[in-house]
């Protein structure tokens, strides 16, 4: 039987790894704790400094924790530099520059921060997604008439 840690893969870091599910789920903590409260419940000055420290920290781990994490890691664990050129499979992302066929030079330093933008795109669209869900959360639309007390749908008639 093999005996693999699966954490000492090169690909693996548990700081950015747990820095990114750690705030994913902080962030999404949010939902039950929407569902539970009404929508037009009045927010009493301790909950709502309660509320904006912890959004606060959640932003501050998702825009300033994570992608730190992550340049560390591709930095140091994996040693993507300026001067380590991506070739690809079988050289075809080699440069033109260095005797290829790709018109361009691209650096595992340009990766990593084409990476670190993905991450910045994932939490933004997060943070919106949530924003937008907590402003909707207790919207019901009905699409049922109102009746009357005959139980006859009431309709509002349009004058020409």
């Amino acid at each position: 039987m093999l005996a693999i840690d699966i954490l000492r893969w090169p690909g693996m870091n548990q700081a950015f790894l747990f820095s990114l599910v750690l705030t994913t789920v902080m962030a999404l903590a949010a939902i039950p704790f929407g569902k539970r409260r009404p929508k037009d419940a009045p927010v009493t000055w301790g909950e709502a400094m309660i509320g904006s420290v912890y959004v606060f920290f959640v932003m501050f781990l998702a825009f300033g924790v994570v992608p730190h994490q992550f340049i560390v890691h591709a930095d140091n664990d994996l040693g993507w530099r300026k001067d380590k050129l991506v070739n690809g499979p079988f050289d075809l992302l080699q440069a033109q520059a260095n005797g290829g066929n790709f018109p361009f030079t691209v650096s595992y330093e340009a990766v990593r921060d084409i990476l670190v933008v993905v991450i910045h795109v994932y939490f933004i669209a997060l943070m919106i997604y949530l924003f937008v869900w907590w402003q909707k959360r207790h919207d019901k639309v009905s699409k049922e008439l109102e009746t009357s007390s005959y139980g006859r749908p009431l309709v509002k008639v349009k004058k020409a």
